[in-house]
Formats: C-alpha cells, sequence, structure tokens
C-alpha cells in the first residue's frame, strides 16, 4: 500500500474515533467521518468497504495504540504486564478521544447486535486470560498458590481501569486516571500476593 493511502487511511481512523465517541456507533455517521477529513461518503467506503468494517478497524487502531511503543508490539507477560497496565493508564490521560471512543463503543457493545460485541467479548475474554496467566507467573516465583483469587483479580482489574475511564471523562478535574488506576492495581495485587482478612467482617447473602 502506497504510503499517502496508509496515511490517508490513518486519518479517516483518527476521525472516525472521535465521531464514534462523540455521538456512538449508531449516531456517527459517515459524512460525519468524511467531513473531517475532507472526504466524500463514498471515498469512506472505498478504503473500509462499509460503516462496520471500519469500526472494526478504529478498535484495532486503539488496540494497536496500546502497544505501538512495545518491543513486540505484544504485552508482556508477568510482572511487566502489570506494570504495563500502568503505562497504558498514564499514556489515555493524554488521547481523551481514543478513550471516549472505546468506552462509548464497549457499552454500546452490550445491545443486540452491535457489530462491535464479538470483539469486545474476545477482547475481555483475552485479557482476563492474559492478566490471571501473568499473576500466576509472579506468584510461581514467590512461591504462592493463589488460584481460588487470581479469577476474580484479573476480573476486577479490567473493571476498575474500564469504570474510572468513565469518572475521568466525566469529571477530568475529579479524578486522576493513571495516579487511581496504579493505586487499584497495586491495592488488587497486593490482595492476591499477601492476602488478609477482610476488614468487611462475614457478610451474609
Amino acid at each position: 500500500m502506497r504510503p499517502e493511502t496508509l496515511e490517508r487511511r490513518r486519518a479517516i481512523l483518527r476521525a472516525a474515533t472521535e465521531v464514534f465517541g462523540s455521538k456512538g456507533y449508531a449516531n456517527g455517521t459517515l459524512l460525519d467521518i468524511a467531513d473531517q477529513v475532507d472526504m466524500t461518503h463514498a471515498g469512506i467506503l472505498h478504503h473500509f468497504g462499509s460503516k462496520d468494517q471500519l469500526l472494526v478497524e478504529v478498535l484495532r487502531y486503539r488496540d494497536e495504540s496500546d502497544v505501538e511503543n512495545l518491543e513486540q508490539k505484544h504485552i508482556p507477560g508477568g510482572i511487566e504486564l502489570f506494570r504495563h497496565l500502568v503505562r497504558t493508564a498514564f499514556a489515555n490521560a493524554r488521547r481523551a478521544a481514543i478513550v471516549q471512543a472505546y468506552v462509548v463503543l464497549s457499552a454500546e457493545s452490550v445491545t443486540d447486535g452491535h457489530p462491535a460485541r464479538e470483539y469486545f467479548e474476545d477482547r475481555y475474554r483475552t485479557l482476563r486470560d492474559e492478566v490471571a496467566e501473568a499473576f500466576r507467573e509472579v506468584c510461581a516465583e514467590r512461591g504462592i498458590t493463589a488460584e481460588d483469587r487470581i479469577g476474580h483479580a484479573a476480573a476486577c482489574i479490567l473493571a476498575v481501569m474500564d469504570g474510572l475511564q468513565v469518572q475521568w471523562l466525566l469529571e477530568p478535574g475529579k479524578v486522576e486516571l493513571a495516579e487511581t488506576t496504579e493505586y487499584a492495581i497495586e491495592a488488587i495485587m497486593t490482595s492476591v500476593l499477601e492476602p488478609r482478612e477482610s476488614p468487611l467482617g462475614p457478610i451474609s447473602a
């Protein structure tokens, strides 16, 4: 693919990220995107084929931006995975448009027939597995058995990261995205590696 074609596609993806983030997938139109890059509706379709395919490429673009500075273009394992998640939060604090698109599209994806549902199902499943495996590596290095806690902890880390992004987007002056994410990940890791008696005491269902 020619360099000018690649740059045009990147420009479309950046515009689509902004449009889908501000208006959602259903309300954000190809015409909205085309207007931002001085193209026609047909021009967008020439590059991406359909609105659904453009959405898929926007999500891939977002994933690639998460690992673009990593040597192997893939998140690491073990303790480095957790450090990578914290660094990602610091990076996200400087790219609100990408964060907003992710938050909006992930929320929309739970609705029936949404074209991004399969993507987010696969993404969360993969990330839970990768975080859980990283926990196992760290536990093994320390001679800790924590299998009963690892699954909960992996899901919690992803939930905290995504939930903090929502709070940050709503009130960026009140929530420190990166620092609070780091605090939460450290707290969850500690609960796995150094478990203590719950301060909540016994809770009846």
